[in-house]
């Protein structure tokens, strides 16, 4: 049996899909807080069970009978380590044979802030005594892309990265990776997996894609740590978003969303998805979003 955690997340629900494709739905558990929300899951024939890493007592139930488990990583800082640990216990005690986890990419020299939360939670695997397989994700290129809207309004992206090579890929890139390890006949105990995209670019690459496939003028507008810092609090975010963004352009610089190992198209088989094919599907989901054009009555 395969578990996956947080399966009705953005990543989980892909690794799902992917699972059905490649074992028979009997074999996928899918473990969510909400069952309600994972009826697609019955529907396929995978079994839903509820799972919050808040409750350990929960999970060894949600674990009971699992042989592999996908542990994705939980999305509160501050809370993270802990639910992660709750989790790693509660496999322990339900005898589960290999835990997979979503780390970060370089988790052990990144100077992402959020790196200090994958290190602490591969240091649990560690010490667990339980098999784990480490999946260091890279940069979901969605995170670029979802200041497509804005971009497109004001004809810039905006950032403080530089040059920065960044060498993401696709959200369904990871969870076809996840996908293949948990399916895999060789034995995945104590591999660590730098995940990557295959095609770096820079942000000014980035601009320069929209702008060709759109025939607008995009641009990439470099900005100071401090003056990009202020444009997004000037665009409505919280503060500690903004510094929170502001922190990941200053990382990228320093090359920390950057591999060139290829681990990723290793895993799945085939290349990463280029560039120009997640702006193209980016392009065309904001198109779908956009509200009628209103009707001019001569």
């Amino acid at each position: 049996m395969i578990a996956v955690t947080g399966a009705t997340g953005q990543l989980g629900r892909l690794v799902i899909h992917s699972l059905l494709k490649a074992v028979p739905a009997q074999q996928i558990t899918a473990v969510v807080r909400d069952p309600a929300k994972a009826e697609a899951f019955k529907a396929e024939g995978a079994a839903v069970r509820p799972g919050d890493y808040d409750d350990p007592t929960g999970l060894e139930r949600a674990f009971a009978g699992v042989r592999k488990l996908l542990l994705i990583s939980a999305g509160e800082p501050g809370k993270r380590v802990r639910q992660h640990e709750n989790a790693i216990t509660a496999a322990k005690e339900s005898g589960v044979e290999l835990i997979a986890y979503t780390s970060l990419l370089h988790a052990d020299i990144s100077t992402l802030e959020l790196a200090a939360d994958h290190r602490a939670t591969e240091t649990l695997l560690k010490a667990s005594g339980v098999p784990y397989v480490l999946l260091r994700n890279g940069w979901y290129t969605e995170n670029y892309l979802g200041a497509l809207p804005m971009a497109l309004a004001h004809g810039a992206f905006v950032g403080c990265a530089g040059e920065a090579r960044i060498a993401s890929a696709s959200r369904l890139d990871y969870a076809d990776a996840a996908a293949a390890v948990l399916t895999s006949r060789e034995d995945q105990s104590g591999k660590v997996y730098e995940l990557a995209g295959d095609e770096p670019y820079t942000l000014a690459e980035l601009a320069a894609e929209v702008a060709r496939q759109t025939g607008k003028p995009i641009v990439y507008r470099n900005m100071s740590e401090a003056g990009f810092g202020e444009a997004l609090i000037g665009a409505d975010l919280p503060e500690p978003v903004a510094r929170m963004l502001v922190g990941f352009d200053i990382a990228a610089a320093k090359g920390d969303l950057f591999d060139d190992r290829r681990d990723l198209s290793d895993l799945i088989g085939r290349p990463t998805t280029p560039l120009r094919a997640a702006v193209s599907d980016a392009l065309a989901a904001v198109a779908l979003q956009a509200p009628p054009p209103v009707a001019v009555k001569g």
